[in-house]
């Protein structure tokens, strides 16, 4: 019963709750309305505390309080998960106070900020980017800074998803038969990124791709093609003597030289007919 009569209770708190910000809102004692922001802040009413400092702050220009209040007006955005004004607010309280004593974590929360931007793989990476630029800026300001750490691992969870999108791009590519396409991607993604774990990988595609591309060409371009099969897997024996992908990689490679024999047995047939 007692959890029944509290369900209902819960809309009327609400309602009074509400009632009451409203005559704070309607106040003009702006004492009273920031100590009352304050208190809207410690109990995480975070949309009370914002709109209350949001009235406050051009009042409170040039004061002492200004600070302290810009900096909460800040995390009042941060913590409703609203990134984008709370990075907004962040960057005004760094460019209004350079030498607070706070500016060193609100340029890691700014940074911060981006991070909680960065969307799934399959969609947009600009807040990705950013956020690794960010985060790199913060660790270049700040080298001393116990946050180091975590922004050092934060770019590197930005460069695995930005590795991962552009892998996808270049898979997407192999599996619709765009072979060429897909062959200077893998490529690409190695490039971008030569220290990853799956670079053998990647060179395994550039390898696979160029081979079926290859394949379907063009008979007077098959030779060439077979041939860069050939140069590809030479470069991948050379960086990845290791891989587990290099029999593979092998196969394709003899049998693009088989194929490169039989075309010129072809030819040399042709030729001898005519």
């Amino acid at each position: 019963m007692k959890r029944i009569w509290l369900l209902l209770l819960l809309p009327v708190f609400g309602i009074l709750g509400c009632s009451q910000f409203s005559r704070v809102q309607k106040s003009n004692d702006y004492s009273y309305k920031l100590k009352m922001a304050e208190q809207y802040y410690v109990k995480k009413k975070y949309n009370f505390a914002q709109q209350l400092f949001e009235e406050l702050l051009p009042i409170y220009k040039g004061t002492e309080e200004a600070e302290n209040m810009l900096y909460k007006y800040a995390y009042c955005a941060y913590y409703q998960q609203d990134y984008l004004s709370a990075e907004g607010i962040f960057k005004q309280f760094i460019e209004s106070y350079p030498k607070s004593e706070m500016v060193e974590e609100v340029d890691f929360m700014r940074a911060y900020c981006y991070y909680k931007q960065s969307p799934k793989v399959e969609l947009d990476q600009s807040n990705t980017e950013k956020a690794m630029g960010a985060m790199q800026a913060f660790i270049n300001m700040h080298p001393t800074s116990p946050r180091v750490k975590e922004a050092g691992s934060i770019i590197d969870i930005c460069r695995q998803k930005l590795e991962t999108k552009e892998e996808q791009a270049a898979q997407l590519y192999f599996n619709i038969g765009y072979f060429r396409a897909a062959a200077i991607t893998f490529a690409q993604v190695l490039e971008d990124y030569p220290d990853s774990p799956k670079g053998d990988f990647y060179k395994l595609m550039v390898v696979k791709s160029d081979f079926e591309f290859a394949k379907i060409s063009v008979e007077w371009k098959q030779k060439e093609r077979y041939e860069l099969v050939e140069t590809e897997y030479r470069d991948m024996a050379d960086r990845f003597p290791e891989s587990k992908f290099l029999n593979e990689a092998k196969k394709y490679n003899l049998d693009s030289q088989n194929l490169i024999k039989a075309l010129q047995y072809e030819q040399a047939k042709e030729a001898a007919g005519s």
